[in-house]
């Protein structure tokens, strides 16, 4: 259950009975402060202000038409008129139950839509880097909390398939072909191969023609450029794939839908635009201005939709992409995790969608994006050398890191237990420590910090959650033995519950912000709260109906921490 938005219903509610205009925002938020209830109403002060009353007086009013019978226990008036709501104890037990006896924590589901979430996307004949690194798990966590509240999500890995670099890639594999020599198709080999296409293709004019002219074959389904093609996008995807798996990423090659996909979009496209009088020819290109995009001179931006040699651009592509998605994929939103510099671009393409009507606005087009990955000296992470830093490397060296930290706090386990921790701790500390950040903001790369076992970190919440799990193990029971109902004596036990029962409304503001760290903050508040907890209420030697309702507790803390970090695809385990 969401406790916030039943609250907020019931504020809205009062609002108009106590004389507000329907639709006026009743703005609850869970409280900061305990001393400040659970939740805080804080919309009457705006309304007071319209109606010209004196904001405490219309609170009152608001009060007095509130039903929140059985639900809480003390209403009250605080400031300048913000309403503070305490919860009934004998509530908040009630649905701590529900959500113990629920393998969804009582967490409800939403009216299905069709979500689209475009995510990863490396490109073909490159390995993946540290630069994949962000869209591909904030998109993964994204798609895995929308799947659990019920929607249709369509996985999209939009891949870098298509265009320029093909033409200069088929022409250097032809040109090795006619020397007789072979070229490898293993993958960091191909990453070498990729550096010497370019520097031809930049520096012999004679390959760049030839280069350009595949492009165009490519383009018409020459079947030759098609094989090659084939070769360099299957060798891509398996390598993808490894990278995926270590990661616990719910991407496949099925998953896959790259930018040749729209291909046959394109011409009919640019020819629509034309019709609809919304592209004109400019200097032998096709050309869209938007009025809202000025250039330095005040004059409307053009967007170059075909250029003069009839090869189409990435925007033509994103519009025949958006186009697709809605026509095609039925979505009712759209959501792209891609890195902030390419705001601009995406805002463009989806301006000349709407005009052109190819997209109803009613159907959301979200561009999340995220910041930099960076080294601790603030600029973009890269090898000491200078280079990229591949993921296979960055997922290599924490593994590494890993396992000599499991060897020094628990070196009496087996060889397999500590290979088996070190992965998983080492694939959780890469991805919590992005996911905990805020995604819109640059974030420093640092080994210490991912990997301590304080703060906001993946090695402290999986033992949080193995710590939680063994006080239940140590008390030998299951479930169905706690027979006792879960009882709220202290404020210690009540701030723990309250929190438990707020992760539904952590689950939706991840979904609908696109914000995983908004799970990663919910979970430390969760951990920090049931250590407060735990020291101030015993358990295993408490009498036996106490007992019994703080190990419903620990279980409900356990089972809510276990699968907020399965939401984020972080694996836990039961020892560590």
């Amino acid at each position: 259950m969401n406790i916030q938005a039943l609250i907020n219903d019931k504020v809205s509610q009062a609002l108009e009975a106590a004389g507000a205009p329907a639709g006026s925002p009743a703005a609850v938020r869970q409280s900061a402060k305990a001393q400040f209830g659970d939740y805080q109403a804080n919309g009457v002060m705006g309304v007071a202000k319209k109606l010209g009353m004196n904001p405490r007086e219309f609170a009152q009013k608001v009060i007095d038409c509130l039903q929140l019978d059985g639900i809480a226990e003390k209403v009250e008036i605080a400031g300048p008129g913000f309403i503070n709501i305490f919860l009934d104890k004998a509530w908040l037990a009630a649905r701590g139950e529900e959500a113990l006896a629920s393998d969804r924590l009582a967490v409800d589901t939403d009216e299905a839509q069709t979500i689209v979430v475009d995510y990863s996307a490396p490109n073909v004949a490159k390995e993946m880097h540290v630069g994949h690194l962000r869209s591909t798990i904030i998109g993964d966590a994204v798609v895995r909390t929308l799947e659990f509240l019920g929607h249709n999500v369509i996985r999209a890995n939009h891949l870098g398939d298509w265009g320029t670099q093909f033409g200069m890639l088929i022409a250097n594999m032809e040109r090795k072909e006619k020397e007789g020599s072979d070229v490898s198709m293993n993958i960091s080999d191909l990453e070498g191969f990729y550096r010497e296409s370019k520097v031809l293709y930049d520096e012999d004019e004679e390959f760049g023609v030839t280069a350009r002219n595949f492009v165009v074959r490519l383009q018409s389904g020459d079947e030759y450029c098609l094989e090659k093609w084939r070769q360099l996008v299957a060798i891509t995807l398996k390598q993808n794939q490894r990278n995926y798996d270590r990661l616990s990423v719910s991407l496949t090659d099925d998953n896959v839908m790259g930018e040749s996909m729209y291909n046959d979009m394109l011409a009919p496209v640019v020819a629509d635009l034309k019709q609809k009088g919304l592209a004109v020819e400019s200097d032998g290109a096709t050309v869209v201005f938007l009025d809202e995009y000025k250039n330095k001179d005040g004059e409307p931006m053009g967007v170059i939709i075909q250029k003069r040699d009839g090869g189409y651009l990435y925007t033509t592509t994103d519009i025949a992409c958006a186009k697709y998605r809605y026509e095609q994929l039925h979505a009712d939103r759209v959501l792209y995790f891609i890195d902030s510099r390419q705001h601009q671009h995406l805002m463009m393409a989806w301006s000349i969608v709407r005009k052109a009507g190819y997209v109803p606005e009613e159907v959301s087009l979200e561009h999340h994006a995220f910041g930099m990955m960076l080294g601790k000296d603030g600029r973009p992470f890269k090898t000491r050398a200078g280079g990229t830093v591949r993921l296979a490397d960055l997922l290599d060296e924490a593994e590494e890191r890993a396992n000599q930290l499991i060897e020094a706090k628990n070196p009496e386990l087996s060889a397999e237990e500590k290979a088996k921790i070190a992965t998983t701790v080492a694939m959780a500390a890469v991805k919590y420590s992005d996911l905990s950040k805020h995604r819109t903001t640059d974030y420093i790369f640092d080994w210490d910090n991912m990997l301590a076992f304080e703060g906001n970190t993946a090695p402290y919440m999986q033992y949080a959650y193995t710590r939680v799990a063994s006080i239940f193990k140590r008390a030998n029971v299951e479930l169905k033995d706690l027979t006792a109902p879960i009882v709220i004596n202290d404020e210690k036990e009540q701030a723990l519950l309250s929190k438990l029962l707020q992760f539904e409304e952590a689950v939706q503001s991840v979904a609908r912000e696109g914000q995983p760290h908004l799970m990663c903050t919910y979970l430390f508040e969760l951990a920090g709260l049931f250590s407060s907890f735990y020291e101030a209420c015993p358990i295993l030697n408490a009498e036996e109906a106490v007992k019994q309702s703080r190990l419903k507790l620990a279980l409900l803390t356990a089972n809510t921490i276990k699968k907020g970090l399965d939401l984020l695809g972080i694996e836990t385990l039961e020892r560590m």
